[in-house]
Formats: C-alpha cells, sequence, structure tokens
C-alpha cells in the first residue's frame, strides 16, 4: 500500500479518550484505489516498567480492577502487571519514574529503556516505552498503591521472579506488557548474579 490519504476523520467518542472513525484511500500494488474506514482508539501513549532486585531474586508487581478485563472472562476483573502509567506531559523516563513513586512507593534512581511496542495496533494507536530498574529497600519511600484522587486501589506485590514467571503459565499472569517485560529479563539474564 502507498499513497494513503486521510479523506474523514470523525470522532465517535471522546468521554474517557478519543475514538475516531477514519475513512483514507489507498493504493494497492496493481494501482486500484480504494477507501476504508477503521476505528482508532487514542488513549495516548505510556510507559512500563519492570522492578527487579538481583540479590534477593524479587521483582516488584502491582494488582488492581481493569474493567475491561472483567467485562471479557476475568472473574473479579483483577490483574497482576508491571507498574505502568500514561506519558501525560511527561516524558517516557520521567513519567515511569513518577509511575513507580505513585504505584509502588520506591523512588528508583536508574532506568534503562529496553524497547518500544504498539500494544494493539488493529485498533489502538498507544504506543508503550518499556524499561527496566533495579530496586532495594533503601528505595522505598512510602506503600504505594496510587493516588486517591485519581481513584487508584493498587495493590503492590513483591515476589520472587520464578514464582512471577510461573504465574504466566499458570494463568495468573495475563497482561502483554508485564508477559513481554519477564521474558525480556529472562532472555537477558537480568536476575542472574
Amino acid at each position: 500500500m502507498n499513497n494513503i490519504t486521510i479523506t474523514n476523520t470523525e470522532v465517535l467518542s471522546d468521554n474517557w479518550y478519543t475514538l475516531r472513525k477514519i475513512s483514507y484511500q489507498t493504493t494497492d500494488r496493481a494501482g486500484n484505489v480504494t477507501t476504508q474506514s477503521r476505528e482508532a482508539y487514542d488513549r495516548g501513549n505510556g510507559a512500563v516498567i519492570f522492578l527487579y532486585n538481583k540479590q534477593q531474586g524479587t521483582v516488584i508487581l502491582t494488582r488492581q480492577f481493569r474493567m475491561p478485563t472483567y467485562v471479557n472472562g476475568n472473574p473479579n476483573g483483577m490483574l497482576i502487571e508491571c507498574c505502568a502509567g500514561l506519558l501525560d506531559a511527561h516524558n517516557a523516563e520521567d513519567c515511569i519514574r513518577k509511575e513507580t513513586e505513585e504505584e509502588t512507593g520506591y523512588k528508583i534512581t536508574h532506568v534503562q529503556k529496553v524497547f518500544e511496542a504498539y500494544m494493539s495496533p488493529g485498533s489502538v494507536t498507544e504506543m508503550l516505552y518499556f524499561f527496566t530498574a533495579e530496586y532495594d529497600k533503601s528505595m522505598q519511600v512510602s506503600d504505594g498503591g496510587g493516588l486517591a484522587e485519581e481513584n487508584e486501589n493498587i495493590e503492590v506485590l513483591e515476589m520472587t521472579f520464578q514464582q512471577a514467571v510461573g504465574m504466566i503459565a499458570s494463568g495468573d499472569i495475563r497482561d502483554a506488557k508485564t508477559i513481554m517485560l519477564l521474558q525480556y529479563a529472562q532472555i537477558h539474564n537480568l536476575l542472574d548474579r
């Protein structure tokens, strides 16, 4: 496909984030021009971080209610995840430092960007920036749990890396970004001493 021209954009909803219906024309390899329409949900870009303690062999994850999972078969709607958040006005590194402190209570010092990925490119515009960081108890400045004014009710979980990896196979971890970071940590031996 080439010569992509957007011909119309219609806002279907701007209640929480923005859902648009986008019509466009494109030319295929044979030179035929076609018109198509797709809906795209724009919730902004985000950042996610894998927090690990190499000495203890532990990781910090969060558990919180996710309505879309509840309506799609997750019996209690709770999801175990790596700490994450939307970028807002911050760059990805500043965002993930802020989110880490709000959600987990840890004020991390050094973060390492490892990759970027579109998480659901068939319908959502979001790009996620993936980070890793080591933590230790000296970095804990609060209990975490998220911001009350954002109605966040986040449970902070600390477990061994092997427990977390095992939770993928058991189905207790079903969040794509978390699975990706756990597998990244395995491939790159992040917790090897």
